[in-house]
């Protein structure tokens, strides 16, 4: 009776089922241990549920740890290392990230891997394919249902596009694209992989004008993470 009781009145404060689940478990030698043990614990738990839905909702196309990255073939702005980069702090002050070299050197592994670690820190955080987020962005166009799209970003702390680059855009999906970029500008992150150099971006957006505003905007406030190895691909592929 006593444990129903108290998962009713728990749910109509909206604090879960773990204090109720747990309550009987915590040891203390008084009652403000005992309030302090069960609310700590509560608030870690809350914690923890809250990070892995952050990742869930964040549309990863798979999972990577930052700690299975080989960083030995990756040159890192002056000053910045993998435990600082790791710390995400550049989410905090709305710094971009861009991640270029030729494929297959784990251009993909660490944005998600660094997106992972975003979410573990209370990061809102969005993933696509480039392509895919322009195929998005046009339905939603189609349907009238942008403002639904732009409500998701706007929630978001940092968004990370991945392929930057690999499929070229027409007009309508470059001018949709700079939309995105330009509302991110200053509001929030984003991570960029790409194996085009700069000089080469016009070749997939056909417009100079939208390309050099694109390119404004990620640079500003921008880092250019290199990665100059062999492809883990082609290294790791039994066709030898």
């Amino acid at each position: 009776m006593s444990k129903t009781l108290i998962t009713e009145l728990c749910r109509q404060l909206r604090l879960g089922t773990y204090i109720a689940d747990s309550y009987t478990e915590v040891e203390a030698d008084s009652h403000e241990e005992f309030l302090i043990k069960l609310l700590t614990e509560a608030v870690a738990k809350r914690s923890s549920e809250r990070r892995k839905r952050y990742i869930q909702q964040a549309g990863f196309d798979l999972m990577k740890g930052y700690d299975d990255f080989d960083f030995s073939d990756l040159i890192l702005p002056a000053g910045l290392t993998p435990e600082s980069l790791r710390t995400c702090d550049f989410v905090e002050m709305q710094q971009n990230l861009i991640l270029y070299g030729r494929p297959g050197t784990g251009k993909t592994h660490l944005a998600i891997a660094l997106g992972i670690e975003a979410c573990k820190r209370d990061y809102k955080v969005l993933y696509y394919k480039t392509s895919r987020l322009v195929n998005l962005l046009s339905q939603a166009k189609e349907e009238r249902s942008e403002s639904k799209f732009w409500r998701k970003l706007n929630n978001a702390d940092l968004l990370i596009l991945d392929e930057w680059g690999y499929i070229p855009f027409e007009r309508l999906g470059t001018q949709l694209l700079f939309e995105a970029i330009s509302d991110c500008y200053e509001k929030r992150s984003v991570i960029i992989t790409t194996n085009l150099p700069f000089d080469e971006w016009n070749t997939i957006f056909y417009d100079q004008k939208l390309t050099a505003a694109i390119l404004d905007r990620l640079i500003h406030h921008g880092l250019l993470l290199m990665h100059d190895g062999q492809s883990y691909r082609l290294q790791n592929s039994q066709m030898q």
